[in-house]
């Protein structure tokens, strides 16, 4: 009898049932006006009113009689439960159940709309529809997780994946969200590139958008204006093989030098990483402006006026240097620090001098690593928004183009979606190019052996010139720094020098009075919705990433391949991109959340996601499958084993996706800007408001407030991760202090 109960027993299926149950019957099934968050409709009129009313009071009351067919898929899970998984229609009537619901929830998502019946033969058939509908709320969220979920049930019990229920759910999870989240958008706007005024497609319209003089222009080449594409590519190009340069310099003098002061040099990588990305381009004005203290020194010097130099590519190239160089650095430093000493002796007792060992060892097993500076570098010039907005000047670029074609009087969705398609080509161009680039060439250099050999100094010849560069460049992003702090604390930057907190008053004042403590500063809304959105997206975008990580590194899967592209694919995809398509995408039903708190953490969750699903990868390379085998093997399930053995194993991994998905939240603009509100502001869009209406100071003192609490949740994140110590060069090279 027990034996029978056991079989029988599907508590996984069991709680799927009820949540389907409770989301059509109990839950507002659209989303409310107050937003997700919000629970004010349990007090206004809840379930009668149609606003707030679950799918079930709907139904009755015969205002969206659409939802009634999802009755069946809801009941035919109940004809399961006293089924054994290993009976043939256990699997058939899951699969049936799961298929019905979330089919039907898709279609007539899509069929129905804001203006009732969005297909010409849907009117013909039924007739006008003067119903409108609405975004999914709780209610339709939940039922569709518990159709999607009754479904991957089903497809487990035929025996996919050996049967394993945990792992072919998160695989249907995974692959349904990046789906809605990333292919979704993006397909949406390759289809604005098309649309006509009328709404109908044509390829002309999208022709005269993509061959716009404006975009492909080369009038550069003879002392006009190049199009906005070409300056775009020129200026990638350039940042990514600069900031690679700089990147190896930095990693050579932390790694093979014997530099006293390679903690400060580290120290200075963070800087830059949690600076919203505009910041340097307003410390590079208050340097080398109009009125800017270098400008006018040498001005005075040499008796000539000041230029306007700045503005253009040299200062966009110069900031986006300063910014995008830290990523480099961390970037290659591992890589740099990876390369095995066993190998570089090797060829010195072959009697290779330092030059020849660096030259054809070293160097060559850091190509992995310069592809991903490279990349890296490139991907972040071109969805660069900021530093481009403030120092651009005449000097056209894709990021800005796709702004002022959304935000800008033309409101031209068509021209930011050819734009976006551009931009979208040359990024994943790189992302190939690079690929290509490494073949299929092995670079590991590091097994399961010990290896007690230490790195070999640079060679004189190239020890001297890399410090001098790494100098110049710290020295110079320190100065740089130091106006930021500067520019924050005087009245007006180059009219009155005069040091107040004015500026950080104006932002930050606080008041006490008798009801409580009142914000009175005009920053403290922004301030408050960035960091609750940045708590709310940083461990959803920790949890995404291990999960596929997991996926990736432990099961083995038909499409596993392109499951893994699917989930990268959001990594070369500027958010720019991100943000337009997520406009044309979600401002409409089935998921109609533009405007709302949800699509900002999304957005954050998505754009984030490959550095937890990296983080969590290299992690787990290195923790053998033995581990998973054994637990396994005594008898717990993969989520038993997911939850109990890897995840605590992972503590470094999950704190560092943690770090990075809060700090890029904290500070991210390029897609942010598009999709903001007036209740939903973020910190970034604040404040690139404030340098449009000229108030650095303003701008600046918010910027600075930022840094400094990116720096403290930065610091205490790895004061509670701590160092790991793997080998024992470290402690005898204490001991023999």
């Amino acid at each position: 009898m027990s034996d029978t109960t056991t079989k029988t027993t599907h508590p996984a299926l069991i709680f799927w049932i009820i949540a389907g149950w409770v989301g059509f019957c109990l839950l507002p099934w659209y989303m409310v006006e107050d937003g997700l968050w919000s629970f004010e409709w349990l007090f206004d009129g809840y379930p009668f009113d149609a606003d707030y009313a679950p799918g079930l009071f709907l139904t009755v009351q015969g205002e969206k009689l659409w939802l009634a067919p999802l009755l069946i898929p809801l009941t035919l899970p109940l004809l399961a439960l006293r089924r054994p998984k290993s009976d043939p229609f256990y699997a058939k009537i899951l699969i049936l159940a799961g298929t019905l619901g979330f089919g039907w929830l898709i279609f007539q998502g899509f069929s129905i709309g804001i203006r009732g019946f969005n297909f010409e033969w849907q009117e013909a058939l039924f007739g006008d529809l003067k119903i409108r509908q609405f975004g999914m709320g709780y209610g339709a969220m939940i039922c569709a997780s518990a159709f999607l979920f009754v479904l991957t049930q089903g497809i487990a019990a035929r025996g996919a994946i050996n049967g394993d229920v945990f792992v072919v759910s998160a695989i249907g999870g995974i692959i349904t969200i990046v789906t809605v989240f990333v292919f979704f958008p993006i397909a949406k706007m390759l289809f604005a590139a098309f649309v006509t005024e009328d709404g109908a497609y044509s390829a002309s319209v999208f022709a005269s958008k993509f061959f716009d003089d404006r975009l492909w222009s080369l009038g550069c080449f003879w002392g006009a204006r190049c199009g906005a594409a070409w300056n775009s590519l020129i200026l990638a190009i350039l940042v990514g093989l600069i900031t690679t340069a700089l990147g190896l310099c930095f990693a050579l003098v932390v790694t093979r030098s014997g530099f006293r002061y390679k903690r400060a040099l580290r120290a200075l990588t963070v800087l830059p990483i949690i600076t919203p990305p505009f910041v340097i381009g307003l410390a590079l004005i208050l340097l080398f402006g109009l009125s800017g203290s270098v400008t006018v020194f040498f001005a005075d010097l040499l008796g000539t006026q000041p230029t306007r130099w700045l503005y253009g590519m040299p200062g966009v190239l110069i900031a986006q240097t300063l910014a995008f160089t830290p990523i480099a650095f961390l970037v290659l430093i591992g890589v740099v620090e990876g390369v095995s000493p066993s190998m570089e002796e090797a060829a010195q007792t072959l009697r290779a001098n330092r030059w020849q060992t660096f030259r054809t060892v070293s160097l060559p097993l850091m190509r992995p690593g310069l592809a991903n500076a490279f990349l890296l570098g490139f991907i972040e010039s071109m969805a660069d928004f900021g530093n481009p907005l403030v120092l651009g000047g005449n000097f056209d670029v894709l990021s800005t183009e796709i702004f002022f074609a959304i935000v800008g009087a033309q409101y031209d969705q068509g021209r930011a979606a050819v734009l976006a398609m551009v931009l979208l080509f040359f990024t994943l161009s790189a992302f190939y190019a690079q690929r290509a680039w490494l073949g299929k060439k092995s670079y590991t250099t590091v097994t399961g052996k010990g290896d007690a050999g230490v790195h070999p100094l640079m060679p004189a010849g190239l020890s001297v010139p890399v410090l001098l560069i790494a100098l110049f460049w710290a020295v110079f992003t320190v100065i740089v720094y130091g106006m930021i702090i500067y520019g924050s604390v005087v009245e007006l930057w180059g009219v009155n020098n005069t040091l107040t907190f004015k500026h950080y008053i104006t932002a930050f004042s606080v008041r006490f009075e008798a009801e409580g403590i009142r914000w009175t500063g005009a920053a403290w809304d922004s301030f408050w919705t960035t960091i609750t959105i940045a708590a709310l997206a940083a461990p959803l975008t920790a949890a995404v990433g291990l999960v596929t990580a997991y996926l990736l590194t432990r099961q083995s899967f038909a499409g596993k391949d392109t499951f893994e592209f699917g989930t990268m694919l959001s990594f070369a995809i500027p958010g720019t991109v991100i943000g337009v398509s997520y406009i044309l995408a979600f401002n409409v039903p089935p998921i109609e959340i533009t405007g709302t708190g949800v699509i900002l953490v999304v957005s954050f969750i998505f754009r984030n996601m490959p550095v937890g699903v990296r983080a969590g990868i290299a992690s787990m390379s290195q923790l053998d499958k033995s581990l998973d085998e054994s637990s396994l093997t005594l008898g717990a399930n993969s989520w038993q084993t997911f939850r109990r053995i890897i995840l605590p194993l992972l503590r470094p991994a999950i704190l560092a996706a943690l770090v990075y998905s809060f700090v890029r939240a904290m500070t991210a603009i390029s897609a942010v800007i598009f999709l903001v509100s007036a209740e939903y502001d973020m910190a970034t869009s604040y404040i690139i408001g404030r340098v449009e209406n000229n108030d650095y100071g303003l701008a600046i003192a918010y910027s600075t407030t930022l840094i400094f609490v990116m720096l403290s949740v930065v610091a205490c994140m790895q004061f509670i991760v701590g160092r790991t110590q793997i080998g024992r060069r470290m402690t005898q090279s204490r001991t023999n202090v």
